[in-house]
């Protein structure tokens, strides 16, 4: 199983998956993180930029960890059979260890409706 974690700043779950370029990518093995790798990509790989219907770099992964999403991502991952999950929890390593647990507070991203901007935070 593959978790990946926005964190556009390497520190935090970060919110706007769509348009984040920093991932940690958590490889897990026999319910436990095996490995863990900053992915970053160019502009025009993420969400955002590319094409839905094109690979991309993050296809293999079986769940995505944010801090928010538009409806649009919601689809785009639902449609390349990622489970994406929005949390408030801050910290990468614990929400993949929660998540794990299946103590993760986190509501699915089928759920999330509305855009980026119906959120209240500050850009």
């Amino acid at each position: 199983m593959k978790i990946a974690v926005t964190s556009q700043n390497r520190k935090a779950i970060t919110e706007h998956a769509g348009r984040c370029r920093k991932f940690w990518v958590y490889s897990i093995q026999d319910n436990a993180i095996a490995d863990k790798q900053l992915l970053e990509l160019p502009i025009e790989q993420s969400f955002h930029e590319s094409s839905a219907h094109a690979a991309h770099p993050l296809d293999d992964t079986d769940v995505l960890i944010t801090g928010g999403m538009g409806s649009g991502m919601v689809r785009r991952l639902a449609r390349k059979g990622i489970k994406g999950l929005i949390t408030q929890e801050s910290d990468p390593d614990t929400a993949v260890l929660l998540y794990l647990k299946g103590e993760l507070q986190a509501e699915e991203s089928s759920l999330h409706e509305g855009d980026c901007h119906d959120h209240q935070h500050k850009h």
